[in-house]
Formats: structure tokens, sequence, C-alpha cells
């Protein structure tokens, strides 16, 4: 897709969203390479506490030929902004057209708590991050331009996505929020969000491993404000999340009905939409389930 301020070359319109943090690396590469054999066009990895997700990128995108490998997110205050603009620089130029760098805010609890840090205003400590990223000298891998996407929620960050990175990368979002991200990006920024689907058990399994999932992010702000914008109330932010908000953001049912749920956010504006296979726990091996997706999806 030229008509972006900085290409990406996605083998195809849809990706996966996966976290490779609690497999070995050997056997997560090994997945990955399947992951790119059934005819996805990305992976797209979370940075947890457990691993670096540029490490982690980058032996993704050594074991695979085109797979695009991006970050979803890596946690600015993981690392000063040098290194993650260096380091995003470095896997572009190894691998052009092949790496994505998301970068987000992260979460009050997990920055105050589990790394005993400062939490701030999001907006102006992601806005003085990415400027301090773009005082990075351009003799560092000179004429390199990584993509950079930014894990936008509200408008205003919606908006610096669009001002100062290439894009927008939301997570736990309808088709309806795609469209009005879309809007305000506008055409020539990137917008790749995340889709959340159960496949295979029966309904009460599906629906309850979408409970576990879309409860372990009820109780963050950031969340809770978002789904609050997309027409939900406080009845919805409920322990585990209501019924009608994890239908709303989990795509269940067949095959066939998931992969719908995956195209409404390519109907809805998305340049290139992450699906992510949610089941009993963070340990699930997603490949049953993309096997399935990939041949619905015709990919």
């Amino acid at each position: 897709m030229t008509n972006k301020t900085v290409d990406v070359d996605f083998p195809s319109r849809i990706g996966v969203w996966w976290n490779s943090e609690p497999w070995p690396i050997r056997d997560a590469q090994k997945i990955v390479q399947e992951i790119e054999a059934l005819g996805f066009g990305s992976l797209f990895i979370p940075e947890g506490g457990g691993k670096d997700a540029l490490v982690e990128s980058a032996a993704f995108l050594a074991a695979t030929d085109r797979l695009v490998v991006g970050t979803g997110i890596a946690n600015i205050h993981f690392r000063i902004p040098t290194p993650a603009e260096t380091g995003a620089r470095t896997l572009a130029a190894l691998h052009p057209g092949r790496f994505v760098l998301g970068l987000g805010v992260s979460h009050a609890p997990f920055v105050e708590e589990a790394m005993k840090g400062t939490y701030r205003k999001p907006l102006a400590t992601m806005r003085t991050y990415l400027e301090r990223m773009n005082s990075v000298q351009a003799e560092i891998e000179e004429g390199v331009r990584p993509a950079r996407v930014l894990a936008a929620l509200g408008p205003k960050m919606i908006e610096l996505s669009g001002e100062l990175a290439d894009g927008a990368h939301p997570y736990l979002v309808t088709p309806e929020q795609t469209a009005a991200t879309r809007n305000i990006l506008g055409p020539d920024k990137w917008l790749v969000p995340e889709q959340a689907v159960a496949i295979g058990g029966d309904e009460e399994d599906q629906l309850r491993w979408a409970h576990t999932h879309v409860g372990f992010y009820v109780g963050l702000q950031n969340y809770r404000n978002s789904w609050l914008r997309q027409g939900f109330d406080e009845s919805d932010l409920i322990p585990g999340g209501s019924d009608r908000l994890v239908r709303a953001l989990v795509g269940m049912g067949t095959a066939e009905r998931a992969a719908a749920s995956i195209t409404a956010h390519l109907d809805a504006g998305a340049d290139h939409v992450v699906v992510q296979i949610v089941g009993d726990g963070p340990t699930t091996d997603p490949r049953s389930a993309l096997r399935e997706l990939a041949t619905v999806l015709q990919l």
C-alpha cells in the first residue's frame, strides 16, 4: 500500500496477534513459521515484562521470509527513546518493509506496582517520548525509516498517532470504533486493529474464554474509558465483562463467524487486522484455530 507515509510489505491483509512470551523461543519460532506458511501477513507480539519485544521480533524476523513482525505493543516505560528508535531502525534495515514498532504507554498498575515507576499523563508522556525518538541523529542507519504505530484508544492519542507516528494499533475495539479511528487518522496512516476470536469447544466454552480474556482488562482504566466511549456503560464493566461487552469484542461461534468479525474491521477502514485466538490461557496453542481461519479466509 504505497499511499502510506511509510511502506509496510504485508503479504496479506490479515495477521496474527499472539503472546509468545510464555513459550521457549525455539518453540515460538516454529509456531511463527507455521503462521507464515498458513498465509497470514503479520505477527504482532505484546510486551508484558517477561521478554524484550524487540529481541523477540529479531528472532521471528530471522526465522521467517516475508512475514511482517510488529510489537503490539512495546512498553515505553521499559526503554528510553534512543534505543527504541535505533533498535527499530536496525530491524528495519535488516528486514526492509517487515518490521512495525508499536508503542504504548501501558497502564498505571503495571508501571507503578510491577515496575515501581511513575505513571504520568499518558498523552504528554507519549508526545515527549516520540519527540525524543525523532531527535536521534539521522546518521544511525541513515535513510531507514521504520514504521511506527501507537496503541491509541482515545481521540487525542489517535490524533498523536497521525501527527508523530505512522498510524494506530487499537486493541479490544469494535468495527465501529475502527471506523471512527479512520476518520480521525485520515487515509494516509496505517490502521491495524486487533480482533479476538474464540473457536472450538461449545458455546459455553467460548463464552467462558471470552469472559476470561476481556475480564483481564476490565480493571484497567484506559480500557474502561475506551468502552464507555464506544457506547457501553458501567453495567457492562462488571468483573469478567457483561455478555453484551464480550460478544461485541470477541468473535465467537464457527470459524466463518469468527472470520466475519475480522473482515468487519477491514470493511470499516482498517488496512490490516491482527487476529488473537483466545482459549484456556496464555499457553493455548493457537495453531489449530488459525488453520481453520486460514481456510475460511482463503489465505
